[in-house]
């Protein structure tokens, strides 16, 4: 946290932040495009932020690509809300006027993909059960729950928001245990566009998209255990992409959270 803290003190820094807020998987070049600086000073701030967990880089062909991991964002606001009993909602109110001005922003907020990256005090075993057994998901997830045999190529029915949702792509991808787990992400049925309350150009907005996929990737650490996060297949506008936005960094710190206290912090 300490890190965290001394990288967004660094007005250039948070310049950084804001731009892959609204541009996320930028490379090297685009962000020194965007910046009045010597190429090697915009790399040196982008290793702090990487240093302190803020920005996870991911190869692509000849390029590494930037992406801002909002993770430790909502681990910072959730240890202000424990020890200071402030309200969630003022907590990340200020901090996304300093990182997150626009989290909900349209089309031209959407990159092909979000990275998100935590360290848990954990063992790979237990965070493996804890994303597999409905019994832990059904916590940190908030009642959301998965059915499968976790085989590859096998079908999930999602229990989401008090609305069942089966359907053929809903598919493992792979299964790789205290490794790597991959899966398409649920489709958005009648019933749970119903759950959600969403407009009717939100609904026609879905109804377009291809489906995405989240992939966790667990690596030991000591002590911790490395969880990275990627949820990509959007495409430019994606409204599912606006949706998932604030939702996962929340959740992982639940995950995090129940794995380390046995408890997640009240909604």
């Amino acid at each position: 946290m300490d890190r965290a803290f001394k990288a967004l003190a660094d007005p250039t820094r948070r310049r950084l932040l804001d731009s892959l807020n609204a541009r996320r998987g930028q490379s090297l070049r685009e962000l020194c495009a965007g910046m009045d600086m010597a190429r090697q000073s915009v790399s040196k701030h982008l290793a702090v932020l990487e240093a302190a967990d803020l920005v996870v880089s991911v190869r692509q062909g000849r390029e590494k690509l930037h992406y801002l991991n909002a993770a430790p964002i909502s681990e910072i606001a959730e240890r202000w809300i424990n020890r200071y009993d402030i309200q969630r909602v003022e907590v990340m109110s200020t901090l996304k006027r300093v990182l997150e001005e626009d989290a909900m922003a349209g089309p031209e907020m959407a990159g092909p993909e979000f990275v998100y990256k935590t360290y848990i005090g954990t063992t790979p075993e237990k965070l493996w059960q804890a994303l597999t057994d409905p019994a832990f998901t059904r916590i940190w997830w908030r009642a959301t729950v998965q059915e499968t045999d976790w085989g590859v190529g096998s079908t999930m029915t999602w229990l989401n928001h008090g609305v069942t949702i089966a359907d053929p792509e809903q598919t493992v991808l792979e299964y790789d245990p205290y490794r790597r787990l991959s899966y398409t992400w649920h489709t958005f049925t009648p019933e749970l566009i119903d759950a959600l309350d969403l407009d009717e150009e939100s609904v026609a907005a879905l109804r377009d998209e291809p489906r995405s996929k989240v992939t966790f990737a667990i690596e030991p650490m000591g002590e911790k255990v490395k969880l990275t996060v990627t949820h990509d297949g959007f495409q430019p506008g994606s409204r599912v992409v606006q949706m998932v936005n604030e939702g996962w960094p929340f959740f992982l710190s639940d995950l995090k959270s129940m794995l380390e206290t046995g408890e997640i912090l009240p909604a």
